[in-house]
Protein backbone atom coordinates (compact mmCIF):
# COMPACT_ATOMS: atom_id res chain seq x y z
CA UNK A 1 0.00 0.00 0.00
CA UNK A 2 1.29 3.43 -0.93
CA UNK A 3 1.69 5.85 1.95
CA UNK A 4 4.85 7.98 1.86
CA UNK A 5 5.32 9.86 -1.41
CA UNK A 6 8.38 12.01 -2.08
CA UNK A 7 7.55 14.83 -4.49
CA UNK A 8 10.19 16.34 -6.77
CA UNK A 9 9.59 19.92 -7.85
CA UNK A 10 7.96 20.53 -4.49
CA UNK A 11 7.99 24.31 -4.83
CA UNK A 12 6.28 24.34 -8.24
CA UNK A 13 2.81 25.59 -9.14
CA UNK A 14 1.06 22.24 -9.13
CA UNK A 15 2.78 21.14 -5.93
CA UNK A 16 1.33 24.19 -4.16
CA UNK A 17 -2.18 23.02 -5.04
CA UNK A 18 -1.39 19.44 -4.03
CA UNK A 19 -0.36 20.68 -0.59
CA UNK A 20 -3.93 21.87 -0.01
CA UNK A 21 -5.46 18.44 -0.59
CA UNK A 22 -6.43 16.37 2.44
CA UNK A 23 -5.95 12.69 1.70
CA UNK A 24 -4.50 9.43 3.02
CA UNK A 25 -1.10 10.03 1.43
CA UNK A 26 1.86 11.58 3.19
CA UNK A 27 3.41 13.86 0.60
CA UNK A 28 7.00 14.90 1.27
CA UNK A 29 7.68 17.97 -0.85
CA UNK A 30 11.28 18.54 -1.92
CA UNK A 31 12.57 21.52 -3.86
CA UNK A 32 15.48 21.35 -6.31
CA UNK A 33 18.06 22.15 -3.63
CA UNK A 34 16.76 19.41 -1.36
CA UNK A 35 16.45 16.84 -4.15
CA UNK A 36 18.62 17.32 -7.22
CA UNK A 37 17.38 14.93 -9.89
CA UNK A 38 20.68 15.25 -11.75
CA UNK A 39 22.53 13.87 -8.73
CA UNK A 40 22.26 10.14 -8.03
CA UNK A 41 23.66 10.72 -4.53
CA UNK A 42 20.97 13.32 -3.81
CA UNK A 43 18.24 10.94 -4.93
CA UNK A 44 19.70 8.13 -2.83
CA UNK A 45 19.89 10.37 0.24
CA UNK A 46 16.21 11.31 -0.05
CA UNK A 47 15.25 7.67 -0.46
CA UNK A 48 17.30 6.75 2.59
CA UNK A 49 15.96 9.61 4.70
CA UNK A 50 12.26 9.28 3.85
CA UNK A 51 11.85 5.64 2.75
CA UNK A 52 9.15 6.45 0.22
CA UNK A 53 6.72 3.96 -1.27
CA UNK A 54 6.50 6.21 -4.31
CA UNK A 55 8.21 9.16 -5.97
CA UNK A 56 5.93 11.69 -7.65
CA UNK A 57 8.10 13.35 -10.27
CA UNK A 58 6.97 16.92 -10.98
CA UNK A 59 10.37 18.56 -11.42
CA UNK A 60 11.55 19.54 -14.88
CA UNK A 61 11.80 22.28 -17.45
CA UNK A 62 8.65 23.63 -19.09
CA UNK A 63 8.43 27.36 -19.72
CA UNK A 64 9.14 29.30 -21.78
CA UNK A 65 8.65 26.82 -24.61
CA UNK A 66 11.44 28.51 -26.55
CA UNK A 67 14.01 27.32 -23.98
CA UNK A 68 13.72 23.80 -25.39
CA UNK A 69 15.02 25.10 -28.72
CA UNK A 70 17.54 27.59 -27.38
CA UNK A 71 19.06 25.31 -24.75
CA UNK A 72 18.61 21.71 -25.86
CA UNK A 73 21.19 20.46 -23.39
CA UNK A 74 19.28 21.91 -20.44
CA UNK A 75 16.03 20.44 -21.75
CA UNK A 76 17.58 16.99 -22.10
CA UNK A 77 19.27 17.16 -18.69
CA UNK A 78 16.26 18.28 -16.68
CA UNK A 79 13.49 16.42 -18.49
CA UNK A 80 15.14 13.24 -19.76
CA UNK A 81 18.33 12.56 -17.75
CA UNK A 82 16.80 13.61 -14.44
CA UNK A 83 13.81 11.35 -14.99
CA UNK A 84 16.04 8.43 -16.01
CA UNK A 85 18.06 8.90 -12.80
CA UNK A 86 14.91 8.57 -10.73
CA UNK A 87 13.82 5.47 -12.63
CA UNK A 88 17.22 3.86 -11.99
CA UNK A 89 16.92 4.30 -8.22
CA UNK A 90 13.22 3.40 -8.07
CA UNK A 91 13.75 0.22 -10.07
CA UNK A 92 16.58 -0.90 -7.79
CA UNK A 93 14.41 -0.48 -4.71
CA UNK A 94 10.95 -1.35 -6.07
CA UNK A 95 9.68 2.18 -5.43
CA UNK A 96 6.78 3.26 -7.60
CA UNK A 97 7.34 6.31 -9.80
CA UNK A 98 4.61 8.62 -11.05
CA UNK A 99 5.72 10.90 -13.87
CA UNK A 100 3.90 13.97 -15.15
CA UNK A 101 4.10 14.12 -18.93
CA UNK A 102 2.03 16.24 -21.32
CA UNK A 103 -0.59 16.08 -24.05
CA UNK A 104 2.10 17.64 -26.27
CA UNK A 105 3.45 14.13 -26.95
CA UNK A 106 0.45 13.63 -29.27
CA UNK A 107 0.64 14.94 -32.87
CA UNK A 108 -2.32 17.30 -32.52
CA UNK A 109 -3.70 16.56 -35.99
CA UNK A 110 -6.89 14.61 -35.30
CA UNK A 111 -7.67 15.11 -31.60
CA UNK A 112 -9.44 12.74 -29.20
CA UNK A 113 -6.15 10.95 -28.48
CA UNK A 114 -6.32 7.76 -26.43
CA UNK A 115 -3.45 6.56 -24.28
CA UNK A 116 -2.59 3.78 -26.74
CA UNK A 117 -2.55 6.06 -29.79
CA UNK A 118 0.69 6.74 -31.61
CA UNK A 119 2.73 9.62 -30.24
CA UNK A 120 4.63 12.16 -32.31
CA UNK A 121 5.53 15.37 -30.46
CA UNK A 122 5.17 18.60 -32.40
CA UNK A 123 7.76 20.62 -30.45
CA UNK A 124 10.95 20.06 -28.46
CA UNK A 125 9.16 20.27 -25.13
CA UNK A 126 7.01 17.32 -26.19
CA UNK A 127 10.09 15.43 -27.36
CA UNK A 128 11.80 15.99 -24.02
CA UNK A 129 8.77 14.62 -22.19
CA UNK A 130 8.50 11.64 -24.52
CA UNK A 131 12.18 10.92 -23.93
CA UNK A 132 11.46 10.85 -20.22
CA UNK A 133 8.43 8.62 -20.78
CA UNK A 134 10.69 6.10 -22.52
CA UNK A 135 12.72 5.64 -19.35
CA UNK A 136 9.62 5.40 -17.16
CA UNK A 137 7.95 2.81 -19.41
CA UNK A 138 10.93 0.50 -19.01
CA UNK A 139 9.90 0.13 -15.34
CA UNK A 140 6.53 -1.54 -14.78
CA UNK A 141 5.93 -0.14 -11.29
CA UNK A 142 5.08 3.22 -12.76
CA UNK A 143 2.32 5.60 -13.77
CA UNK A 144 2.57 8.22 -16.52
CA UNK A 145 0.11 11.10 -16.37
CA UNK A 146 -0.34 12.91 -19.68
CA UNK A 147 -1.52 16.22 -18.35
CA UNK A 148 -3.29 19.24 -19.77
CA UNK A 149 -3.54 21.90 -17.07
CA UNK A 150 -2.86 25.55 -16.37
CA UNK A 151 -2.69 27.90 -13.41
CA UNK A 152 -5.62 29.89 -12.05
CA UNK A 153 -6.51 32.63 -12.94
CA UNK A 154 -6.20 32.78 -16.71
CA UNK A 155 -4.22 36.00 -17.05
CA UNK A 156 -3.46 36.15 -20.77
CA UNK A 157 -5.10 39.03 -22.64
CA UNK A 158 -6.07 36.81 -25.57
CA UNK A 159 -6.76 33.12 -26.21
CA UNK A 160 -6.85 30.97 -29.32
CA UNK A 161 -10.30 30.38 -30.77
CA UNK A 162 -9.04 27.81 -33.27
CA UNK A 163 -7.27 25.37 -30.91
CA UNK A 164 -9.21 22.56 -29.19
CA UNK A 165 -7.74 21.24 -25.96
CA UNK A 166 -8.56 19.90 -22.47
CA UNK A 167 -7.38 22.68 -20.17
CA UNK A 168 -8.19 22.35 -16.48
CA UNK A 169 -6.92 24.44 -13.58
CA UNK A 170 -4.25 23.07 -11.24
CA UNK A 171 -6.55 22.95 -8.21
CA UNK A 172 -9.20 20.91 -10.05
CA UNK A 173 -6.53 18.70 -11.58
CA UNK A 174 -5.07 17.90 -8.15
CA UNK A 175 -8.40 16.54 -6.89
CA UNK A 176 -8.67 14.21 -9.87
CA UNK A 177 -5.04 13.14 -9.77
CA UNK A 178 -5.31 11.89 -6.17
CA UNK A 179 -7.73 9.20 -7.34
CA UNK A 180 -5.26 7.85 -9.91
CA UNK A 181 -2.26 7.38 -7.60
CA UNK A 182 -2.76 3.60 -7.09
CA UNK A 183 -2.93 2.96 -10.87
CA UNK A 184 -0.19 1.98 -13.29
CA UNK A 185 0.37 2.51 -16.99
CA UNK A 186 -0.62 5.72 -18.78
CA UNK A 187 -3.59 7.98 -18.01
CA UNK A 188 -4.72 11.13 -19.79
CA UNK A 189 -5.94 13.81 -17.38
CA UNK A 190 -7.59 17.04 -18.43
CA UNK A 191 -10.88 18.87 -18.53
CA UNK A 192 -13.74 19.45 -20.95
CA UNK A 193 -12.84 19.51 -24.63
CA UNK A 194 -13.22 23.08 -25.88
CA UNK A 195 -11.31 25.89 -27.52
CA UNK A 196 -8.76 27.69 -25.41
CA UNK A 197 -10.82 30.86 -25.87
CA UNK A 198 -14.02 29.26 -24.52
CA UNK A 199 -12.10 27.90 -21.53
CA UNK A 200 -10.53 31.29 -20.85
CA UNK A 201 -13.75 33.27 -21.34
CA UNK A 202 -15.43 31.46 -18.45
CA UNK A 203 -12.73 32.70 -16.11
CA UNK A 204 -11.74 36.02 -17.65
CA UNK A 205 -14.54 37.97 -19.31
CA UNK A 206 -12.10 40.46 -20.80
CA UNK A 207 -10.08 37.92 -22.77
CA UNK A 208 -9.90 38.58 -26.51
CA UNK A 209 -10.14 36.10 -29.40
CA UNK A 210 -6.94 35.23 -31.25
CA UNK A 211 -5.85 32.78 -33.94
CA UNK A 212 -2.92 30.43 -33.45
CA UNK A 213 -1.44 31.08 -36.92
CA UNK A 214 0.35 27.73 -36.80
CA UNK A 215 1.95 28.21 -33.38
CA UNK A 216 -0.05 25.27 -31.97
CA UNK A 217 -1.70 22.23 -33.56
CA UNK A 218 -5.45 22.79 -33.70
CA UNK A 219 -6.57 19.47 -32.21
CA UNK A 220 -4.45 18.68 -29.16
CA UNK A 221 -7.32 17.40 -27.03
CA UNK A 222 -7.26 13.97 -25.42
CA UNK A 223 -9.80 11.20 -24.94
CA UNK A 224 -10.61 10.92 -21.21
CA UNK A 225 -12.72 7.74 -21.23
CA UNK A 226 -10.09 5.73 -19.37
CA UNK A 227 -9.83 8.39 -16.68
CA UNK A 228 -13.58 8.68 -16.28
CA UNK A 229 -13.92 4.92 -15.78
CA UNK A 230 -11.13 4.87 -13.20
CA UNK A 231 -12.48 7.67 -11.02
CA UNK A 232 -16.18 6.68 -10.98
Amino acid sequence: MLRNIVVTGGSGRFAQELKKIRCKYNFIFRNKKQLDILSISSIKKNVKDFRPDCILHLAGLSRPMSIHNKNIRKSIDLNIIGTANLVKICSERNIKIIFFSTNYVYPGRKGNYKEQDAVLPWNNYGWSKLGAESAVQMYKNSLIIRACMTERPFTHKSAFQDVMTNFIFHDEFAKIFIKTIPKKGIINIGGKTQTIYNFAKKNNKNVKKANSKGSLPKKIYMNLNKLNKLIK
